[in-house]
């Protein structure tokens, strides 16, 4: 299973630049693996990125806005989704993986 973070390499937002600094630099941190998906320089990921994000999810417009984060095809959720897993020490479950061995989990509740 690859975690997948969807990015805009070339964003001119340095709001969506820190959320996603965050993000991999959480990863990275904690030693997940993943993988950084460009959508600023890779129109495949992002018609893909933009396909699979859940519609309920979406913002009004319909556009969703990096980072976006997949397990494989499997909907993690955005910065938020993943700010408040983190928060609430449920960052395993949020991204569908399994714990390391001697991480305390709390249960998703």
């Amino acid at each position: 299973m690859v975690i997948k973070v969807f990015v805009a390499t070339s964003s001119g937002s340095t709001a969506i630049k820190k959320k996603q600094q965050e993000v991999v630099g959480f990863l990275e941190a904690n030693k997940i693996d993943f993988q950084q998906m460009d959508i600023a320089g890779d129109e495949d990921n992002r018609k893909w990125m933009r396909e699979n994000v859940p519609g309920e999810k979406k913002p009004q417009n319909g556009i969703p806005l990096p980072p976006q984060i997949f397990n494989e095809e499997r909907y993690c959720g955005d910065f938020e989704s993943f700010f408040s897993a983190k928060e609430e020490n449920i960052i395993y479950s949020f991204l569908g993986l399994a714990p390391p061995p001697g991480t305390k989990v709390c249960a998703a509740v």
